[in-house]
């Protein structure tokens, strides 16, 4: 799908927007238990892609993989590479995966930064698209999340069972319903 010119949002909308929904889901809800302590403490780079095809996306989350490679972690825990314009439609977002992993590979980043993935029309496999778990993973843009695998690896020896999560989430996220979940973004939770 294209994103006319007109239509595009800024990157300072495109930031807010994302900010708004790690404040009032991500962390809001306890979707992820790690996801706090560095959004707090300013580790989080949120970065706008500005490509407008899964080339350009690619070339940009390359330099998005090399820089949080590169950078002190005492500083950056992670990075979102938000990218409004490019991978819209989620079935070609979901087929960019494969770009995602050959990239990890070739730069041998695989074992040292893990991508995670987040679309507003998110949908898991099993699940019907308006299935209120396909939420866990619905964000305001396309959204790639790098994080580093030794943050996930203190997650895990943090004692909390990672494995628990996807299913703690899909239970918060029934129990809050569709209308629950709405009202988070009306500002009325």
């Amino acid at each position: 799908m294209y994103v006319p010119e007109n239509e595009a949002p800024s990157d300072e909308a495109a930031i807010a927007a994302t900010r708004n929904w790690i404040e009032r889901a991500v962390i809001g809800l306890n979707l992820c238990p790690f996801a706090r302590a560095p959004y707090t403490q300013q580790r989080v780079r949120l970065r706008v892609s500005r490509a407008r095809d899964a080339y350009a996306l690619a070339d940009d989350l390359r330099e998005e993989l090399e820089w949080l490679r590169d950078a002190d972690p005492a500083e950056y825990e992670t990075s979102l590479l938000i990218h409004p314009f490019a991978l819209t439609d989620f079935l070609a977002f979901n087929d960019f995966l494969d770009v995602v992993d050959a990239l990890l590979d070739e730069l041998g980043l695989e074992g040292e930064i893990q991508v995670a993935t987040f679309h507003p029309d998110f949908q898991f496999g099993d699940a019907e698209p308006d299935a209120i778990e396909n939420a866990t993973n619905r964000s305001p843009y396309p959204t790639l999340h790098l994080l580093r695998e030794s943050s996930i690896d203190r997650a895990v020896e943090s004692g909390i069972d990672t494995d628990a999560i996807y299913q703690r989430n899909i239970e918060t996220l029934r129990k809050l319903g569709t209308t629950g979940w709405q009202a988070l973004w009306d500002g009325k939770t």
